[in-house]
């Protein structure tokens, strides 16, 4: 009889161990990003010229080794770190499938150009 109950006890124990473990693990997993993934954290937008929006965005991401935070159709992505060291942006694709990328001259940036015309352009600025 004894030896049922401390099956039973132990039994009890270990499921509430279990139980302990499942709980830790979600919370530690909460606002924890899947490596090669990346969020938009804030995004602001100024409409108060006319003709133009101005949009400022901030991304958090959790990129691989030899990625970085970049842009990809048009979303924050991870991209290779040469891409932003060599400053040749239009090669992680940050345009649309149907607009053209155009590097801008002093390549801070480049411009997303859509069928009808309409020119996005993007500047970066990077985080010493």
């Amino acid at each position: 009889m004894q030896l049922l109950r401390l099956a039973w006890a132990l039994t009890a124990a270990a499921l509430c161990f279990l139980l302990l473990l499942l709980i830790h693990n979600k919370i530690l997993r909460e606002g924890q990003l899947a490596a090669g993934t990346c969020e938009i954290v804030t995004l602001d937008r100024d409409s108060s010229q006319p003709r133009r929006t101005i949009a400022r965005q901030t991304a958090r991401c959790a990129c691989k080794k030899g990625q970085i935070a970049g842009t990809t159709r048009a979303r924050p992505a991870c991209v290779d770190v040469s891409i932003v060291s060599s400053r040749q942006w239009c090669a992680m694709s940050p345009c649309l499938d149907d607009e053209g990328c155009d590097l801008l001259v002093s390549q801070s940036g480049w411009t997303c150009t859509q069928p009808g015309g309409r020119v996005k352009t993007t500047t970066v600025r990077t985080r010493t």
